[in-house]
């Protein structure tokens, strides 16, 4: 595993990179495994066995490696070969089999590096289990720290560091949470859907004017007999309903869930972080983006579905990383040790250990099973994060030494991997229901609850449960809604724009005069007082380019970190390309926000420099990363206003306005 410096990401390989009132207009998975060495630094092929195992053959597609080496004896691309054994046969002359194709040497120039096998000459634990980043010891001096107790305080720091960036985002999330006082845009559904799945079970169809009553006098509203027609499953608005049940039926109340799922999201990410890029500076960084991130806050701070779904795909996300470094420390431990220490590849084991209980998988599995019962996009999330869990387990038999990691994998893993996950995630699915499936079916139950019992009793699949029927009737009833939904709105978006901010969506408008609502008494005019779910501009732009930046390393260094960050953020994304022509909003995009927010991170660690570069390299670096850092809080800073609801004078809204498709 490649990576940046102390400040950045640890380096396992020293030759590679390391690491609604009208609104004015403006006028007015394939994750590889680490990335291998240059050629200079290549000399085992795959599948050499040693500690008592002798090489195999050099096969012909294994052109990363100049010859067959012993695993000790590496070879450098200007070296002189040591002498072939007595009756071995002389070395092909050059451009002949054992030289790369054209295709590859072209590729060599964007800086390409092929899948890499066991580690020539070092350590494969470390390559399997990579160590994290550690500050130089002139920061530990800065701060008058002996080295004995520099490994204590990186242990306080792990945590420390992610609580306080949480402890930022929580006041960013809470404060004035229930400002305004109004029920604003989806949350006239989802906020009394909740209310009615806490208190019964299943949803009611309310009165269409019952919004200004419940701000007036929630405790005076009573609870619809009716069940109500909804469109998406229950997880979301049972996390919504445990706010509502510990606060009332408040806008603080039903929002209190999704700003604490918020914060908690922003501690998850700093971990994560940490974790992925083996650096507990990136991961801080990362979580402090998102706690800076506009589209974050605003979803925080509004009782929606969207941000719960985020929450639940970012701790599949964390659960998956858990469980791979949990796997590759099980398949290091289980490697040959030879004299001087050193783990060493072994074919035989990494082609037939199995890997064992991993309870971090069945817990991702759970996660995403919660994720699709808030909305259904988590079993496309599932789809993607089952190829590249097993994926990663492929790339950790490759590096520990398997000449076929992926006919290994598939023998070894893939069901394994399909059993820990997707029949946990259609089971916590299912149960998510519980309170539809165990409500009456005399019809005064939830709504389609008897449907089987009144116009199914003569069908083929009369074996099945009725409810378990008529809870697929719902649902396929409910598909029909989703695909038919082509209805124009004023914020609807198309997903080619969403990653350049091309058209947010206005949660709350209104124009109060000078004196009320906020509006300064000595204001000239009105004012503008919004709601406006829109990311920190120059946090998503410098994520357009971290994009890049991860979609390069992923295919031409072979960086596993890339591809994760890259999946993941492609599986919150890339699905709504098949459904441009319905009716779809920018906010959609919160679920993938922390993979952008990862992105970036991972962009400012190679701006930092690897480890071993030059004071004036790294100090260049610094200067730059830290000011693109500052400009993005600025931006937020900035921004501030039209994420909370605040008034200000009309000229400064429009000043805000950046784009005209912004109003």
């Amino acid at each position: 595993m490649d990576g940046f410096g102390a400040a950045g990401l640890v380096s396992c390989h020293p030759s590679i990179l390391s690491a609604p009132a009208a609104r004015p207009a403006r006028g007015a998975a394939h994750a590889a495994d680490p990335p291998a060495p240059p050629l200079s630094a290549r000399s085992a092929p795959r599948g050499a066995r040693t500690a008592g195992h002798t090489a195999g053959p050099t096969h012909p597609q294994d052109w990363g490696a100049h010859r067959s080496v012993p695993y000790h004896d590496p070879v450098t691309s200007t070296a002189t070969p040591p002498p072939s054994p007595a009756g071995a046969p002389p070395a092909p002359p050059a451009g002949r089999a054992d030289e790369p194709p054209t295709w590859l040497r072209r590729l060599r120039g964007f800086g390409y590096a092929p899948p890499a096998g066991a580690a020539p000459g070092g350590d494969v634990r470390t390559r399997l289990v990579p160590p994290y980043a550690r500050p130089s010891a002139q920061l530990w001096a800065a701060f008058g720290l002996r080295p004995e107790v520099w490994g204590t305080w990186r242990r306080v720091l792990a945590w420390a560091g992610p609580l306080l960036v949480a402890a930022v985002a929580g006041v960013l999330r809470f404060v004035h949470l229930g400002t305004p006082k109004a029920v604003i845009f989806d949350e006239t559904y989802y906020a009394k859907d909740a209310w009615a799945t806490i208190r019964q079970g299943y949803e009611a169809s309310w009165p269409k004017d019952i919004d200004k009553s419940i701000l007036a006098n929630p405790d005076g509203v009573p609870l619809p007999v009716d069940p109500g027609y909804v469109v998406h499953p229950p997880v979301g608005k049972w996390v919504i309903g445990l706010g509502e049940w510990m606060f009332g039926l408040t806008p603080f109340g039903w929002r209190f869930m999704t700003a604490l799922l918020g914060t908690l999201s922003v501690l998850m990410l700093c971990r994560i972080g940490r974790r992925l890029l083996r650096s507990t500076f990136l991961g801080c960084l990362a979580g402090a983006l998102l706690a800076v991130d506009g589209l974050h806050l605003v979803m925080s701070r509004t009782a929606l579905l969207d941000l719960v779904l985020m929450f639940f795909v970012l701790a599949a996300f964390g659960a998956l990383l858990v469980d791979r470094d949990r796997t590759r420390a099980r398949l290091a431990d289980a490697l040959p040790v030879d004299a001087e220490g050193r783990t060493r590849p072994d074919t035989v084991i990494a082609e037939t250990l199995r890997l064992g209980w991993r309870p971090y998988r069945i817990l991702a599995g759970v996660c995403l099973g919660l994720a699709a019962g808030t909305k259904w996009n988590g079993f496309v999330v599932l789809a993607f994060f089952g190829v590249l869990t097993v994926l990663w387990d492929a790339a950790a038999r490759r590096t520990a030494g398997a000449g076929a990691p992926y006919a290994s994998m598939l023998r070894r893993d893939a069901l394994p991997g399909f059993v820990s996950t997707v029949p946990v995630a259609v089971a916590t699915y299912v149960a998510s229901w519980s309170g539809w499936i165990f409500s009456p079916d005399n019809g005064k139950g939830g709504y389609l609850r008897d449907w089987a019992a009144k116009y199914d009793q003569g069908s083929p699949l009369s074996f099945l449960p009725e409810w378990l029927r008529s809870m697929w009737h719902y649902e396929t009833e409910v598909y029909k809604f989703h695909v038919g939904l082509t209805s124009g709105h004023t914020y609807e978006s198309n997903p080619w724009s969403w990653l350049v901010l091309g058209r947010p969506v206005s949660f709350f408008y209104e124009s109060p005069g000078p004196g009320t609502d906020g509006c300064p008494a000595t204001a000239a005019g009105k004012c503008a007082r919004e709601v406006l779910a829109l990311g920190t501009p120059l946090l998503w732009w410098a994520g357009c380019f971290a994009l890049l930046y991860v979609l390069w390393r992923w295919f031409f260094r072979r960086d596993w970190r890339a591809g994760a960050i890259a999946c993941a953020l492609g599986a919150g994304l890339l699905p709504w390309f098949n459904y441009q022509e319905r009716t779809i909003f920018f906010f959609y995009a919160v679920v993938f926000v922390p993979y952008l927010c990862l992105a970036v991170a991972m962009m400012i660690g190679a701006l930092l420099g690897p480890a071993g570069s030059s004071e004036r390299r790294r100090a260049v670096g610094a200067i730059g990363a830290g000011v693109l850092v500052l400009l993005i809080a600025w931006n937020f800073i900035y921004f501030w206003p039209i994420y909370t609801g605040q008034s200000i004078p009309l000229d400064s809204w429009r000043g805000r306005m950046w784009l005209d498709t912004w109003v």
